[in-house]
């Protein structure tokens, strides 16, 4: 199976088709393991999304693009933010990092915050579940996702220079992205240079924002406080066509500089990030103060037309991220390790909330991290690597959302992995061991927690791979499940922390069946997880600042699903082919206060692909279900089907130059993320076109 993809619309089969990676699945790398695994070994669901999948994507946020692999949704706050979301965990169960190093940002914090990595400047972008995530620590217990780039070069440039340069344009907002990197120098000074720019206005929607769910409950609610239903209809038909304040603008730069060698390469990097994204419907305005920076409002600001106060002010972030990295990989002979692997980042990480033209909350986050890690020469098929990890996080937020107190988080831990792989039949395991650190102005916790995992696997002949795992994955609770206290905008609650919560512990199990037999493979993952202690935001019945009060506390939960792909070729004749590809994916969660919030939809995705030398088209159907499993004050969400076609033209016999257009609900449908927080009032884009062109040399 080749698990390489990409959301709908985003010509998968002809990243699968031009890719190195497809010629042999035994070839593809996990670059995100300590020691070297192929994608057709690994015990649990590993997916890879390569370079040229990347460089034709939707210019979106990372949940946006990720929202299309089977098991992975997207938390969908508008175009300018989004976090991935895999088997209906969240936020801080799920790790995001950049070449291994964690993005040192807010973006976990908040459904609102961007992550401070976007895909359309990375090489490759790997998604790890299970006991494949171990080696990253406690916030790695739903998964990880690894965004890898090219900014510190690990070798020579071929024929001394290579590169790439992307360009599109897309319809359903006026968008338009650009993009490009170049490495040059043949050894042992290699240097790289990159950047991106995207810009996009309001996005077209099918109809009203509002869901009929949530126009029923207003419809309600207004009825019962007599209010004039024409007022309301007249106040839905503001949001009908389009999304306000739902643009974005994001421009990254960067270059590094690497010193390459035979045995190995040291190389240092620089990236600035600055983005300015609205935020639908995150308008202030429920009668609470709030706390501006020496920004006053003239009266005529504040008046419409008729001389009526303005109750809400639109909300846009403006987020600016300065990173450096340090990384290292050199060979050595040193007992049993045959290489020694290093990594550093330091964050410097500032995002304004503006409220209209007024300056609100400020968040803070600087601090760095640092992992070492010994692989073992591989001994006849046994493979392993030691590794230790350490990171420092200053946080602050200040003004009237600033619900989580400043906190200093430092984290330390040391693991190993091994395997043994007899060909026919392996084994592997693994144990970590952390210690986290929060102080904050309101009180300091430590915890250190153990994890521990184990697995085997069986090749009964040549076509099938089967494998079976079992963990036990510890996490300690971050800052604002320990400390909050405030009313957070984001989330619709006044949540309130719990600052004797103890640590969150997982036991769960993955099965895995793959069958690659030419024109047939299958994949089918199994899983399921039991959570000590699952840290649940739960609503109190209380209400606070015209908010509805959430406190943290702890019960039992339990998830399980599927994962299901098939690929069928189905007609082959010299370098042409068309194939059939069907994927499947389902998960369920309950926790001992009834089912856990925002757990996604099955969802069913059919496809159609035609591929030879010079054109690749694409005929996709998704549908995802309705969801009516809710947790209290959720509402439920209408199943939909989406239509996505896509044609690739190579007009050059190196593949070199490559021409798309990719047209995405092609029945302009209605769509929403249960995921989302906003599901309710930020339906999905509608109809749109996408033409682009790319050039490697």
């Amino acid at each position: 199976m080749r698990h390489i993809y990409l959301s709908t619309g985003a010509l998968i089969a002809y990243a699968a088709s031009t890719s190195v990676f497809a010629q042999n699945v035994e070839e593809v790398v996990i670059i995100s393991s300590p020691f070297v695994v192929s994608l057709g070994s690994v015990i649990t669901n590993v997916d890879v999304i390569d370079s040229f999948a990347l460089d034709i994507a939707q210019p979106s946020g990372l949940g946006d693009v990720l929202g299309g692999i089977p098991g992975v949704r997207s938390s969908f706050f508008g175009p300018g933010a989004s976090r991935p979301i895999i088997r209906g965990l969240a936020g801080p169960r799920v790790q995001v990092l950049t070449n291994g190093i964690g993005t040192i940002d807010a973006s976990a914090l908040s459904p609102d915050h961007a992550v401070a990595s976007d895909p359309g400047g990375a090489q490759r972008i790997e998604v790890l579940r299970g006991p494949a995530a171990l080696a990253y620590g406690g916030s790695a217990i739903g998964g990880v996702v690894n965004v890898i780039d090219e900014r510190i070069a690990r070798g020579a440039a071929e024929d001394g220079i290579d590169g790439r340069l992307t360009a599109s344009g897309t319809t359903v907002n006026d968008g338009y992205s650009t993009s490009g990197s170049l490495k040059f120098g043949s050894g042992p000074i290699v240097f790289t240079f990159n950047g991106l720019h995207r810009n996009a206005g309001d996005y077209d929607i099918p109809g009203f924002a509002e869901s009929r769910f949530q126009m029923a409950l207003e419809e309600e609610e207004h009825e019962d406080d007599d209010h004039d239903d024409d007022e309301h209809h007249e106040e839905g038909e503001e949001a009908f066509g389009t999304v306000p304040n739902s643009g974005v603008g994001l421009t990254v730069l960067g270059g590094g500089v690497s010193h390459v060698t035979n045995r190995g390469f040291l190389g240092f990097s620089i990236k600035h990030t600055d983005s300015l994204y609205g935020v639908p419907g995150h308008a202030h305005g429920h009668g609470e103060e709030e706390h501006e920076d020496e920004v006053e409002h003239e009266d005529e600001d504040h008046e419409d037309e008729d001389g009526q106060a303005h109750a809400e002010e639109e909300v846009a972030i403006d987020l600016k991220q300065l990173r450096l990295d340090l990384h290292g990989e050199r060979e050595l002979n040193l007992g049993p390790f045959g290489l020694v692997r290093f990594a550093s980042g330091y964050s410097d990480y500032e995002h304004v909330e503006l409220e209209g033209r007024a300056v609100g909350t400020r968040f803070l986050s600087d601090g760095y991290e640092a992992r070492l890690e010994l692989v073992q020469e591989d001994r006849d098929g046994w493979q392993g690597a030691v590794g230790f990890q350490g990171s420092k996080r200053n946080f602050d937020a200040i003004g009237a959302e600033a619900y989580v107190p400043k906190t200093t988080i430092g984290e330390i831990g040391a693991f190993t992995q091994q395997r043994l792989d007899r060909a026919g039949w392996g084994i592997e395991g693994g144990v970590r061991l952390d210690n986290r650190n929060l102080d904050s102005l309101v009180g300091e916790r430590s915890f250190t927690n153990f994890s521990a995992s184990a697995g085997a696997f069986l090749r009964p002949s040549d076509p099938w791979f089967l494998g079976i795992s079992l963990s036990r994955t510890a996490r300690a609770p971050r800052e604002e499940e320990l400390f909050a206290n405030g009313p957070h905008i984001a989330t619709r609650a006044f949540e309130i922390g719990d600052p004797t919560l103890s640590s969150e512990v997982a036991y769960s199990a993955d099965a895995s069946v793959h069958y690659d037999g030419g024109l047939f493979s299958a994949d089918l993952h199994l899983f399921l997880a039991h959570y000590d202690g699952f840290i649940d935001a739960v609503p109190t019945g209380e209400v606070e600042d015209g908010l509805d009060v959430f406190q943290y506390t702890q019960t039992n939960a339990d998830f399980h699903g599927f994962e299901l792909e098939l690929s069928q070729t189905v007609w082959e004749m010299g370098t042409r082919s068309v194939r059939l590809e069907g994927v499947a994916d389902y998960v369920l969660g309950d926790t001992d206060n009834g089912p856990a919030a925002r757990i996604p939809p099955y969802s069913l995705i059919g496809r159609v692909i035609y591929d030879s030398m010079r054109w690749t088209g694409e005929l996709e159907l998704r549908h995802v279900g309705q969801q009516d499993r809710l947790a209290q004050f959720e509402l439920p969400t209408d199943a939909f089907t989406m239509l996505n076609a896509s044609v690739a033209f190579r007009p050059l016999p190196d593949r070199a130059l490559s021409l798309f257009v990719a047209a995405d609900n092609l029945t302009d449908e209605e769509g929403r993320e249960h995921t989302s927080f906003l599901k309710d009032i930020l339906p999905l884009p509608g109809r749109s076109l996408r033409l682009g062109v790319t050039y490697r040399f």
